[in-house]
């Protein structure tokens, strides 16, 4: 993973040499902009796409029609859970909430470089807002993981937060999910296919990042404790013991190591109905107050955009958190003792 993603971490060690802080700030710029961009060509593909063709094929012709052609069960149930395809490059789907996130990924990296490409020794403006939200994670995380290991794992970590958090946001812009084709209906124009979706309301893109952190995570803990150290930190019973207690331990911590594989391979399933959940959830309640009193609909969503906004900064810090802490309990113990040194 390194090759594509060249460390966030190192930050840390350039900043340890004595590098100048002009520097530090073009090692960071360039790692979060490589970063953003392979994260958005490689995630967001329609994964559940197949299986939800696949279902429509075997249901009765019927019953497929019907389902079309109701737009009132449609507009019962709000959003649609599954992202709209908008076209194919080949066979290649392409579908609203990939189209956002293309445009998220785009937009952080031109505000990198631009706040960035002339660096002043007293930031000012965009240049300030970066190094404070760059510098604000890396301290906050050194707090929680450690000094060490927040080395290797911080390009991932801030690469997450930034994305997913610009991301929340920018599904609350006017346009996302009110522009497209629709059709007239009693109650007004009604969009049945919206050129842009949120992006993370899209679980196909909230499963791709945990598959990601889920790869990363593998990578990390083979590398920090080898194939033995990993079956050991699952299967070996834990503290001193003899005797009789010593086998009775052994039988206990080699089914506790069953259920924590069993943890772990839940572990992406979790992270990613946790951020779909909430962020589809959250436009869920601003279509339905939209929705709610005809003539209306532009200032009844406005007090819950502001608690969106909230929502939007909460998740993406709690899928940051989740996957640092997980990452740091697959640690060599020592880690650990470092860590609460600091």
């Amino acid at each position: 993973m390194r090759q594509f993603f060249p460390a966030f971490s190192e930050v840390s060690d350039v900043a340890g040499d004595g590098c100048p802080r002009k520097q530090r700030l073009i090692l960071i710029k360039m790692r979060l902009a490589k970063a953003i961009l392979i994260l958005a060509l490689l995630l967001g593909a329609p994964v559940f796409d197949g299986a939800a063709r696949a279902a429509d094929a075997a249901a009765p012709a019927g019953a497929v029609g019907e389902t079309q052609k109701s737009p009132a069960v449609q507009e019962e149930h709000g959003v649609a859970p599954k992202a709209a395809e908008v076209g194919r490059i080949g066979g290649f789907i392409i579908t609203n909430s990939m189209i956002a996130t293309w445009i998220v990924a785009i937009a952080l990296i031109i505000f990198a470089q631009i706040a960035t490409r002339n660096i002043q020794q007293v930031p000012a403006g965009a240049q300030n807002f970066w190094e404070w939200l760059v510098e604000g994670l890396h301290n906050f995380l050194e707090g929680i993981i450690g000094h060490e290991l927040v080395q290797r794992t911080f390009w991932f970590f801030a690469t997450i937060f930034i994305f997913i958090l610009f991301a929340n946001w920018g599904g609350l812009i006017p346009g996302i999910g009110t522009i497209g084709y629709g059709v007239n209906t009693a109650h007004g124009f009604k969009v049945e296919e919206p050129w842009f979706r949120g992006v993370n309301a899209d679980l196909n893109m909230t499963l791709a990042m945990a598959l990601v952190f889920f790869a990363c995570w593998i990578f990390w803990a083979f590398q920090a404790n080898g194939l033995l150290g990993f079956l050991k930190h699952l299967f070996a019973p834990k503290g001193e013991s003899s005797g009789p207690l010593k086998l009775l331990l052994i039988v206990v911590f080699f089914a506790v190591g069953f259920l924590e594989i069993f943890s772990i391979l839940f572990r992406p399933i979790s992270l990613s109905f946790r951020l779909y959940g909430n962020i589809f959830a959250g436009e869920n309640m601003l279509e339905s107050m939209s929705n709610l009193v005809p003539g209306l609909g532009w200032l009844l969503p406005i007090p819950f955009y502001f608690m969106e906004l909230l929502v939007g900064v909460i998740q993406a810090l709690v899928f940051m958190l989740l996957t640092a802490v997980f990452t740091m309990l697959i640690m060599p113990h020592d880690e650990g003792h470092e860590k609460a040194h600091h």
